[in-house]
């Protein structure tokens, strides 16, 4: 069938058409198969969980004693941070949604809830850091597993804290298990922003489990010209502000640190 008289745009809907589809999303799937999801190994996931049960084990047994959790107390973390949070993941159905960047939704799934774990292990000393108390730590972020439409990843801060002495805090939580520290770009831009439009600041904390340390970067001090800006090629060529060494100030073999000490203010 010929008609020279359709324009590109008529054409390749007819083509489409034709092809048995009637948008453009639904053709990329088909053409793509990304529209077959493979089916989930539990097997593997339950693996990846008990890694992650060992992970947080380990690290327990580690770190200063000053903030470690009794065994009871590690128990009761990990059936409830750990194992429930990995129920209400399946129970809402997003396990096999979890496949960004071509990646098994298993591996999204550990690395979803290895940074998640870790974020709550550590938040009573963060309280103690920034002084204040655990309930005047609220978490904002944007992932939210109670449905696949609120499970989304954008550059809000993990939490936001409300400290008596230095007042409203964002915070972004991260951590690195393979010895490379470094701050995705847009967020430090979302940091800057919140900056000018809401006057608060904004702090990473980047808990550096290769290596056993912790820094700590006002994020909406960052300059246009820092020379700690580089190209990452192992994330497709993005733009991160690489974590200097003398931004870690907490070992995690040693107490909990002053924040007078941390040059946050």
């Amino acid at each position: 069938m010929e008609d020279n008289n359709l324009t590109p745009a008529q054409y390749f809907k007819l083509y489409r058409d034709l092809l048995g589809f009637s948008n453009q999303a639904d053709t990329k799937a088909f053409l793509t198969a990304k529209n077959i999801f493979p089916k989930i190994d539990f097997d593997y996931m339950g693996q990846l969980n008990t890694r992650l049960d060992e992970i947080i084990q380990k690290l327990n047994k580690a770190v200063h004693e000053s903030y470690q959790l009794k065994q009871a107390e590690l128990e009761v973390f990990l059936r409830d941070k750990l194992y429930e949070t990995y129920v209400k993941i399946q129970k809402n159905s997003l396990l096999p949604r979890l496949n960004n960047q071509g990646r098994r939704p298993e591996k999204v799934c550990f690395s979803w809830l290895r940074g998640f774990v870790m974020m709550e292990y550590f938040t009573p000393a963060l309280a103690k850091i920034f002084q204040c108390k655990l309930e005047d730590i609220k978490f904002v972020g944007d992932d939210d597993i109670s449905s696949l439409e609120t499970f989304k990843r954008t550059p809000t801060a993990d939490i936001e804290i409300s400290s008596k002495y230095h007042g409203k805090l964002r915070v972004e939580v991260q951590a690195g298990f393979q010895g490379i520290n470094d701050i995705k770009e847009h967020k430090v831009r979302e940091a800057q922003k919140v900056a000018r439009q809401k006057n608060k600041k904004t702090i990473c904390v980047h808990f550096d489990l290769f290596n056993g340390q912790v820094a700590f970067v006002p994020l909406d001090k960052i300059k246009e010209n820092d020379l700690n800006w580089i190209t990452r090629q192992q994330m497709e060529g993005q733009s991160v502000f690489a974590i200097d060494q003398n931004y870690f100030k907490w070992r995690l073999l040693d107490s909990i640190p002053a924040i007078k000490n941390l040059e946050l203010f």
